[in-house]
């Protein structure tokens, strides 16, 4: 006669397993979005432009003795970053589901939120660093301007100014890591993230701005860049100097809402419950 066997089977308890630590996840995620060939060579170019925006400033004042300021040369260096360094933002999260890396990141750390915070703190730091050293090359520029022409070195650039400048280029990483969230597609992502950020503004926004008087009010509803300008600069979009209120604090957040807070909140509830493959 048989016996049967009443062993119970294994079990592998992890409920006293801790967290992962988040800054831990933190570095993971700012690895995985520089220690790549495509980070690498998203970041030689920037710096490459740097160098070149720098070169380029230099020449043309020593050549037209232009007198140059801080205020100035700080929004052009402010261009590289703007450019391309919000695409770091996409990548970080779109190639998780492009490269179907997703399913071993939400297994090894099932509460995909934090996951999500995680890149976008990696994001967050690495936007600050990279518009520390714009700012730090911009601060070179004006004083080998300042060599170049036998000029005083200006230093115009109030610190609300630079506060400003710096919030306008977090919420376009902000911007573009949204869109990332939102479709879960690089090419489509990127491209969207231009049209919205470069291509409208400058093509579109900047001319009606200039002709009619009813897009002047209406436009800062609309586009982020227009609407954070008179903080940033003390002008409008056509330069002209005015008085900042009540309402262009209203219309930056109006705008960021827009185009930040709504895509980052659909993103995360989207990512949250889709199907990891």
């Amino acid at each position: 006669m048989s016996t049967t066997s009443t062993t119970p089977p294994v079990t592998l308890d992890v409920s006293g397993t801790p967290r992962t630590p988040f800054l831990r996840l933190v570095q993971v995620e700012w690895r995985k979005m520089v220690d790549t060939r495509s980070g690498f060579w998203l970041l030689a170019i920037t710096a490459g432009l740097l160098a070149l925006a720098v070169a380029l400033v230099v020449l043309v004042v020593g050549l037209n003795d232009f007198r140059v300021d801080a205020r100035g040369i700080s929004q052009i260096m402010t261009i590289p970053v703007s450019l391309l360094l919000p695409v770091f933002a996409i990548l970080t999260i779109t190639s998780e589901w492009s490269q179907r890396t997703a399913l071993t990141s939400f297994t090894l750390e099932p509460h995909r939120s934090r996951v999500v915070l995680a890149k976008l703190a990696a994001v967050a730091t690495f936007a600050f660093g990279t518009i520390a050293v714009a700012v730090l090359m911009g601060a070179l520029t004006n004083v080998l301007c300042a060599a170049v022409t036998g000029n005083p070195v200006e230093w115009n650039l109030e610190a609300s100014e630079l506060f400003w400048l710096v919030v306008q280029q977090m919420l376009f990483f902000a911007m573009g890591f949204g869109f990332g969230m939102l479709l879960l597609n690089t090419p489509g992502a990127i491209a969207i993230y231009y049209v919205v950020a470069l291509l409208l503004p400058f093509m579109v926004w900047g001319a009606l701005y200039a002709i009619f008087d009813w897009a002047q009010d209406v436009l800062p509803w609309v586009d982020l860049g227009f609407a954070i300008t008179p903080l940033s600069t003390g002008a409008d979009p056509l330069g002209r100097p005015i008085e900042v209120e009540a309402i262009h604090y209203a219309q930056t957040a109006f705008t960021a809402l827009v185009w930040v807070g709504v895509p980052v909140a659909l993103g995360m509830w989207r990512i949250l419950r889709a199907e990891v493959k």
